[in-house]
């Protein structure tokens, strides 16, 4: 079963968002209804000052410095092979969820943490989910065997859309609805082709056939 296949077997109706420590965004965006908020350590100390209330507390804690009590809280071990951050994304997708947006994990002063974040996206398309990753002034998607549809209304709020290979090869790349298209095209990971391309007005739609893209909306 491929990507989308599996993507289409779970609920790809309810959202789990994960809040973490790092950089927020300019905005964010609830789950709605029957969806999940988790906040993964030093991300707490985010959802108090934007007044969200998570329905689940996950971390070692290291970062936070105590371990939080009221409410559901799952302690980690300081010692482990994944993320906090990782840790709440499996606790989610254990739960039944397939959406997942991601908030304060981009940018700031750990980009290894952010660069881990991406490969989680890529994790995410690889096992029939879809992930959105806020960032500062930017937001990252990750599909595989797959496509993106981003209306007007979304790219309209954009200054570049870049789109960059994570595969050795990302074979039938197109992109539709860009300044810059490509219909049938071959992305490798060792040439950014893709980067820096411009919004135009219209719905785009991007999409390969066998391999995995990385697309970055940027609004600067």
């Amino acid at each position: 079963m491929d990507a989308r296949n599996r993507m289409r077997a779970g609920d790809a109706g309810k959202v789990c968002c994960l809040i973490g420590a790092g950089l927020f965004g300019e905005e964010y965006i609830p789950p709605g209804e029957g969806g999940l908020v988790i906040a993964c350590d030093g991300g707490i100390r985010s959802c108090k000052e934007k007044g969200i209330i998570p329905d689940l507390i996950i971390g070692d804690f290291d970062s936070l410095g105590f371990v939080p009590d009221g409410g559901e809280v799952i302690t980690l071990p300081v010692r482990k092979d994944v993320t906090d951050l990782w840790a709440a994304y499996e606790e989610g997708e254990r739960r039944g969820y397939r959406n997942f947006r991601i908030f304060g994990a981009a940018g700031g002063a750990r980009p290894s943490h952010t660069i881990a974040n991406i490969q989680m996206l890529a994790h995410m398309a690889e096992n029939g989910c879809r992930g959105v990753l806020y960032g500062p002034g930017a937001e990252y998607r990750v599909i595989r065997n797959d496509l993106l549809k981003l209306d007007r209304s979304e790219t309209g709020r954009m200054k570049h859309i870049s789109v960059l290979s994570l595969s050795d090869r990302a074979e039938g790349v197109t992109i539709k609805g860009l300044s810059y298209e490509l219909d049938d095209a071959v992305l490798t990971n060792d040439f950014p082709l893709g980067v820096g391309n411009l919004p135009d007005g219209r719905d785009a739609v991007i999409s390969v056939r066998n391999g995995t893209l990385l697309v970055i909306t940027e609004r600067t």
